[in-house]
């Protein structure tokens, strides 16, 4: 009953959601989970994505300190972009909110809105959003924490981000989009994605890039898929995953893409011709549809991650605290209102499923994932391009945010009300990665949108 108020609700919007083959074959119920495609695109195009838009403009969501100068750890570092439009523009310590750049994330006492004692951008200590006027136990609890070894729920390399490398960037005056990088060494970071850290023997081949012919001649690529279908489901999702988040980037490109250049400005917009080479079902043999199929279902459990970490947020004493307090109630409000959304949602991904076999060989098939993919947030610092980089690593860390929520679902749920877990916490990068990584792909979905209306145009 339910599914089928889902069908009826979208049916009205479908003419023109969807045009031509892209229609015909990017549609129905997506695979290893009871969620549609249509539902989604309504779900977030309507609801999800405005809140999205403007929780990540808003002050506490829009700074993210990274390091871009780490070494690439397995090949030479020879591959820096050098054009103009791959450079990244650190902010301006004066521009970042004091909140922020100050260590005393929840401090709305007198002392602290006096204070000019202000701690450096390189000292501060990052500690996500709790409130620094705990009781003494509560601060002894938490520095318990602070001190603990939790890397077993790490599912990605965290940047120091008390290095003097590490930079604030303002994410809004540092857009994704497309900046000129590409060939060998863009490849290079795809294809040790795929081939070294996706669960699969060298010898079965993934298509990866459809402008380079098949190994052998023959294959089509469905050898691999065949096979694919036959390993366990928690290795079929990580290939899905990784798979989704390459889609998602490639439509960013594709829609933010250098059309033109001028005297200093430059033209930016939607590239069909782009999109089509990477997503058409009759120019990718059915690849494409396949890659879109994947970024609905990393939305997916990236949306269940935040539905379960709203118990989190949801605690009278945890603010996102830039100093401005009227800012950071509206955007504390406009966050609890975005979770109740992604709590609606009828048809979330079913975790459960997932690692739920023997138990001892269930520990150890959770550990291989979690190494997969760290290793993978590892080859972010192989990005030769710095902007590509900024928003692989930190896209890469809002997913392996997302599946530190998931796994940890026992620690969410013993939250105590009134100071913080010593089992679990997010740091205010993980909460920024969390929230921008998955509006990178709620503006994928609805980007989608767009294109199909210029597919249907040019026809």
């Amino acid at each position: 009953m339910l599914r089928r108020l889902c069908y009826l609700w979208t049916a009205s919007l479908l003419p023109i959601m969807f045009s031509g083959q892209l229609h015909s074959e990017l549609t129905g119920v997506l695979d290893d989970c009871f969620c549609d495609i249509e539902s989604i695109d309504v779900f977030n195009n309507f609801k999800i994505y405005p809140r999205i838009q403007k929780l990540t403009e808003s002050d506490y969501f829009r700074y993210y300190r990274v390091n871009l100068n780490r070494p690439c750890p397995f090949w030479a570092d020879d591959s820096h972009c050098s054009i103009k439009d791959c450079q990244v523009e650190p902010c301006p310590e004066s521009k970042i909110p004091v909140g922020i750049k100050s260590g005393n994330y929840n401090r709305y006492s007198q002392v602290a809105n006096a204070n000019t004692d202000i701690v450096d951008c390189e000292q501060a200590q990052d500690l996500g959003a709790i409130n620094s006027t705990l009781s003494n136990y509560s601060k002894e609890a938490f520095e318990d924490w602070a001190r603990h070894d939790d890397a077993q729920d790490h599912f990605c390399e965290l940047d120091d981000e008390t290095s003097p490398d590490a930079d604030y960037v303002d994410l809004l005056l540092n857009p994704e989009r497309y900046t000129g990088y590409k060939g060998p060494s863009a490849w290079r970071v795809w294809n040790s994605i795929y081939e070294e850290n996706c669960f699969k023997p060298r010898s079965v081949y993934r298509p990866l890039n459809p402008l380079v012919p098949p190994r052998g001649g023959d294959d089509d690529g469905e050898g691999f898929y065949n096979w694919l279908e036959g390993l366990c489901l928690e290795k079929r999702v990580f290939y899905r995953l990784i798979s989704g988040l390459h889609s998602s980037i490639n439509i960013h490109l594709c829609a933010e893409y250098l059309l033109a250049e001028g005297w200093g400005k430059s033209l930016w917009g939607p590239n069909v011709q782009e999109f089509r080479q990477r997503f058409d079902p009759a120019e990718t043999k059915g690849e494409g549809t396949r890659r879109l199929k994947n970024l609905y279902f990393l939305y997916l459990i990236e949306l269940r991650a935040l539905s379960k970490v709203a118990p989190y947020f949801d605690r009278a004493f945890v603010n996102l605290y830039t100093g401005d307090r009227q800012e950071d109630r509206a955007t504390k409000e406009l966050l609890l209102q975005f979770f109740n959304e992604t709590k609606a949602f009828p048809m979330h991904f079913d975790e459960k499923s997932m690692f739920a076999g023997q138990k001892i060989e269930a520990k150890t098939l959770k550990e291989e994932f979690r190494l997969h993919f760290k290793n993978i947030s590892r080859i972010m610092d192989c990005v030769g391009c710095s902007k590509c980089r900024l928003w692989g690593k930190l896209q890469t860390q809002g997913l392996g945010t997302a599946l530190k929520i998931l796994f940890s679902e026992k620690e969410i749920k013993n939250l105590p009300e009134h100071s913080p877990s010593k089992g679990f916490q997010l740091t205010r990068q993980e909460i920024v990665a969390l929230l921008n990584g998955f509006g990178r792909l709620s503006t994928s979905i609805h980007q989608l949108h767009s294109f199909r209306a210029l597919l249907k145009e040019k026809r």
